[in-house]
């Protein structure tokens, strides 16, 4: 019986160890068939690394401020009577914008203007009496004070009345309205943005180590994602005497004419401040950069033979990945600062399908030519 046991376990291993060695030579000749498999080439396009002079710059970003601007409110609380402007209009200085409640000013100003009749008839009187001497001096003296007194009371009033009505302080563009009539304003309400337009200013910081470079006068180009492919060209006109203690960074300052009103206070720009001054650099498209948190990669166009690939044709065009350090943005190129040589060529279109030594066609026909300074379409 435990003959007959251990006959029957030995078959089942067998049957097993069968089974195992024929999956095996099935899973050997699959993997053998997918090596003798010739690897698919894929298209892509080149670029071959040029050197170029380009104008030295700095970069950074900025807000757009206007030269004049301020939030109209009113300094003395009342209760709105009259709004003499619309949302949006443009206003010249010393326009009416906004009327405050003023007949209780008004009726104060009548009584104190009477006063100041009254005090002036009385000094009047005085002066011609006081040659005669037909009035004391301390009577004189006191009546020409109470005209004074009087026209200073008269003067206040008149001053509030002011201020209740209240004017544009400068010419711009006014906002949205945010009061109405009848409204109760209190002291430093809002009533409506005014912005003077043109010029505008454009504040950013560098950093220190670019502050012996910098210079008032310098060309200053800002460009915004408002307005796609707009340059707006301006001057460096302040450098903040003093540093940022926790940046290490200096404050600037350019001014744009703004003619067409485009660059609106408040806006996120890009800065480009141009130097006088131009420089050698490698440059290659854009798109031939893969980025990663790791480092930025380019894929280098190679025969076979060169990029060390024995089981391609030594004349097959491959695609080896090389790590690079890249540097400014222009228009469709960026400068690599080392990682490549004059005359290397890149792919610059279809990378991201490409593995390492993958190998490549390359086939510019319908490849977008890249430029300096792009032109988009409808901008």
């Amino acid at each position: 019986m435990k003959s007959k046991v251990f006959i029957g376990i030995i078959v089942v291993v067998c049957v097993f160890a069968i089974i195992a060695l024929v999956k095996g030579l099935q899973f050997k000749a699959m993997g053998d068939a997918q090596k003798a498999m010739p690897l698919p080439v894929s298209t892509i396009a080149s670029f071959t690394a040029t050197n170029e002079n380009w104008q030295d710059s700095f970069t950074a970003i900025g807000t757009v401020y206007a030269v004049r601007g301020v939030m109209v409110s009113p300094e003395i609380a009342g209760m709105v009577k009259e709004i003499n402007f619309s949302s949006g209009a443009t206003v010249n200085q010393g326009d009416l914008l906004v009327r405050l409640d003023t007949s209780s000013e008004e009726a104060q100003l009548r009584a104190a203007q009477a006063q100041v009749d009254l005090a002036r008839l009385t000094a009047e009187r005085n002066r011609k009496l006081i040659v005669d001497k037909t009035v004391s001096q301390s009577d004189f003296d006191s009546a020409e004070s109470m005209l004074k007194q009087s026209q200073a009371n008269a003067d206040a009033i008149s001053a509030i009345i002011d201020k209740k009505t209240i004017r544009a302080p400068f010419s711009g563009n006014l906002g949205i309205c945010l009061v109405n009539l009848g409204q109760q304003l209190d002291v430093g309400k809002a009533i409506v943005s005014l912005q003077s337009l043109t010029p505008v200013y454009v504040d950013f910081s560098l950093p220190q180590q670019d502050l012996s470079k910098l210079a008032t006068g310098l060309e200053v180009k800002v460009t915004s994602d408002a307005y796609p492919g707009t340059n707006f060209t301006g001057k460096l006109i302040a450098i903040n005497p003093d540093l940022d203690i926790n940046t290490r960074s200096v404050q600037l300052r350019a001014s744009f004419e703004n003619a067409d009103q485009l660059l609106r206070p408040g806006m996120f720009v890009r800065i480009e401040v141009v130097l006088p001054v131009s420089q050698p650099v490698l440059v290659i498209p854009a798109t031939a950069v893969l980025s990663a948190p790791y480092g930025d990669a380019v894929y280098l166009i190679l025969p076979a033979a060169k990029a060390g690939l024995t089981n391609l044709p030594p004349t097959q065009l491959v695609a080896q990945q090389k790590f690079i350090r890249t540097g400014r943005h222009q228009g469709d190129f960026i400068t690599v600062e080392s990682g490549l040589e004059p005359g290397d060529q890149v792919v610059s279109a279809g990378l991201f399908k490409l593995h390492n030594g993958d190998p490549i066609s390359v086939n510019n026909t319908n490849a977008p030519t890249p430029v300096l300074s792009p032109n988009l379409p409808n901008s």
